[in-house]
């Protein structure tokens, strides 16, 4: 009865558009309510959900991706990659693919990622001959990087969420997930995805024949020549520098992963207010603004994420869902199959950070056991919510492309196919070829990283 009280109320707030995190907090008070419990319990695992130290973390990577985002970093990156690539075939495109995965870096967010490279390139690109759908495409799925690197918010609520995974893989024991073995870890996949992104699109220039007419002088004509990429790349080093600095700091044991991104924080200030120059008292507003209601947006999901695990784990979910599936197969190959068949379904439906706190403790001691590690698992989490920014009807990062693009979600879907496709190769690599994930992080700290 509770069970059912809780997932029909669930789907019928989302159906009715109530917010995930209302929804799932929502569903969670009625579940209390039938089951008898108090209130006050409900509340207790909401704030402690929250009081985490670690979390710190979250507004400070946040507010550095909003710095960089509204302090001129974007404009040199593209720079950069124009004058690099920009004069192949379907430059545009490959200059998009390239400056987004490096901004994505920088920011963090695959969101900031989108509303930057977008709002500069998406414009020029459809003056320059090329479709509103390429643009849109090439700018969403590139900045899907920005998940997996080391700026991300996102591997912090997973490494919350993972805290408390313990197992034996290979003789070694697994007690919750590194912070800096999992900024590590994405930094391959991140990688692999801007090559095939890089394929992608210009697969689809030379196809399509873009760009198929210019209107006016072409921005690019030729190669600008060496000094010209020399010039542009050392004006973007110092917003790309932040991803270095946050890797020594933990590397190093300078700083934890919060004080890393404090520093972060004060490195972009420093860079976009006295160094640059190019921010203003507006845009530093609008910075903290923007960096104050995502936070408190992901710290709402985080507290009654919590409620739902304390749910969950009252009404033995996670215990079922790991008979269900023992039961239909004990193949590890399958086993991790369906696990992300169900992660791709999941992540069409919730946010992501919702989806991490919610199927983690769903899924992880499940891959555990079939011999996959929390940093190895943390990255196909990832990929798979990562893949749901850019599908409907969720689909956050493809629904500010279109609105960018000025194009409906439907038409921007009809070519995206090669995009998906080279995520969808990054999950099948990351889920069954367990050093595409954990080599480099095992390589950096001289210990087996799982």
């Amino acid at each position: 009865m509770e069970l059912t009280v809780l997932c029909v109320s669930f789907v019928v707030f989302l159906l009715l558009g109530v917010p995930v995190a209302f929804a799932i907090g929502l569903s969670c008070l009625a579940t209390f309510a039938v089951e008898g419990l108090p209130f006050e319990t409900a509340i207790q695992m909401m704030t402690s959900g929250m009081n985490v130290f670690s979390f710190l973390a979250i507004p400070f990577f946040i507010f550095s991706g909003e710095l960089m985002l509204h302090g001129g970093i974007a404009d040199k990156i593209v720079d950069f990659a124009r004058s690099l690539v920009g004069h192949w075939k379907g430059g545009l495109g490959l200059a998009n693919v390239l400056a987004s995965t490096l901004f994505g870096g920088v920011s963090g967010s695959p969101v900031a990622d989108t509303s930057a490279m977008g709002g500069v390139m998406i414009p020029i690109m459809k003056r320059e001959g090329y479709s509103a759908a390429y643009a849109v495409n090439v700018t969403t799925h590139a900045s899907l990087s920005g998940a997996l690197m080391p700026t991300s918010h996102n591997m912090i609520i997973y490494a919350f969420a993972a805290q408390a995974a313990t197992g034996m893989i290979d003789g070694h024991a697994i007690k919750g997930v590194s912070i800096g073995d999992l900024m590590f870890a994405g930094l391959i996949p991140c990688f692999w995805i801007m090559v095939c992104m890089l394929v992608a699109a210009y697969w689809q220039a030379v196809k399509y024949g873009y760009p198929k007419s210019v209107e006016g002088k072409s921005l690019v004509e030729k190669f600008p020549g060496w000094n010209a990429v020399l010039r542009t790349f050392v004006a973007s080093v110092p917003g790309l520098l932040v991803v270095l600095i946050i890797l020594v700091c933990v590397m190093e044991g300078i700083a934890t992963a919060t004080e890393a991104a404090a520093i972060a924080v004060t490195y972009s200030l420093i860079l976009t207010v006295f160094i640059y120059r190019t921010m203003t008292r507006q845009n530093l507003v609008k910075s903290l603004a923007k960096a104050s209601k995502t936070t408190g947006v992901i710290l709402l999901l985080i507290g009654v994420s919590n409620m739902l695990r304390y749910q969950m784990a009252y009404l033995e979910i996670p215990d079922a869902i790991e008979e269900a599936l023992l039961t239909a197969t004990k193949n590890p190959w399958l086993m991790l199959l369906y696990i992300n068949i169900i992660q791709i379904i999941l992540g069409i439906f919730l946010d992501m950070a919702a989806h991490i706190l919610i199927t983690t403790p769903l899924f992880l001691p499940l891959a555990i056991q079939m011999g996959v590690g929390p940093v190895q698992f943390g990255m196909m989490l990832l990929l798979n919510c990562a893949l749901g920014l850019v599908h409907p009807p969720v689909g956050t990062v493809q629904f500010v492309g279109c609105a960018i693009g000025n194009i409906s979600i439907g038409e921007a879907t009809k070519t995206a196919w090669p995009y998906y496709l080279a995520i969808f190769i990054a999950i099948t690599l990351v889920t069954y070829v367990p050093g595409f994930s954990t080599w480099l992080p095992s390589l950096i700290t001289g210990h087996p990283v799982l």
